[in-house]
This record gives C-alpha cells, structure tokens and sequence, in this order.
C-alpha cells in the first residue's frame, strides 16, 4: 500500500462548537458545515496543507456510518503533531488554542530529546501536540 492519506477525520459531540473552535479560534480555513440535508451527513472539512483536511463528523454519525457502538471517547487513542520552525512559534501556537478554549494539559516545554513542546485538548478533548524538533530544518 502507498499512504494516501487526504482526510483526518476527527469524531464530535457538538459539530457548531467544533467547526468555531478551528476555523474561528485557530483560523484554519473552512466553507462550514455541508451535508445538513442528509441524515448522519453533516460534517465540516477543515483545510490544511496541501490537499490534507480535517474532518469534523458527530461520533454519533461515525458510529451509525460503520455499524460500530459508539464509546467513550480517549483522548489517549492518538495525538495530532503540528510541527512548528521556532521555541516562539510553539509559545504562540498554544496561547491562540488556549484563546480559542482549548485546554493545555501540558504546558509548552522543553523536552528529553532536545526539542521544545507542549499538549492542548480541542473542545472535543482530542490531543494536539505543537512542536519544535531543531532537527527538523525545513518547516521555516
């Protein structure tokens, strides 16, 4: 298999306060919420670099499209990395999420391995990691 990864999808409790937190909070861009005319279709996409976006689906949806149960959710199932060029630019990063109504579990800090990061939950109490890594030169 060739990775062909073009969407994240990213399960939800309340899809309004989720597409706000992302496109109003953080300012990713977004034409909002598309699929209201279909039942278990309403979905946001958010756009990130290059042809990846985000999705944000209700869980309820996830769970009723697979034929899965829906579960409780754990915000330790997976972590999403935004990998930034500076120290400065991870300190900015998590003040705009914390401004948005992210909560920071893990304040901004320099790390074992020599980088600099800290943890922020979105609304939904999904992981993001901001990141610096001085080995990774080209993200400037």
């Amino acid at each position: 298999m060739q990775a062909r990864i073009t969407v994240i999808t990213l399960g939800v409790d309340d899809l309004d306060r989720s597409l706000a937190f992302y496109r109003d909070g953080l300012g990713l861009a977004s034409e909002g919420i598309v699929g209201k005319e279909f039942e278990h279709g309403a979905v946001a996409f958010v756009q990130l670099q290059g042809d990846l976006r985000l999705a944000l689906w209700p869980r309820s949806s996830i769970a009723q499209d697979t034929g899965l149960p829906l579960r409780p959710a754990s915000p330790t199932d997976m972590t999403l990395g935004h990998n930034v060029a500076s120290k400065a630019e991870v300190d900015a990063v998590m003040q705009q999420a914390k401004s948005a109504g992210a909560t920071v579990v893990k304040p901004a800090q320099e790390t074992f391995w020599g980088g600099y990061a800290g943890y922020f939950q979105d609304p939904d109490g999904h992981l993001w990691e901001v990141v610096w890594n001085p080995q990774w030169t080209d993200l400037t």
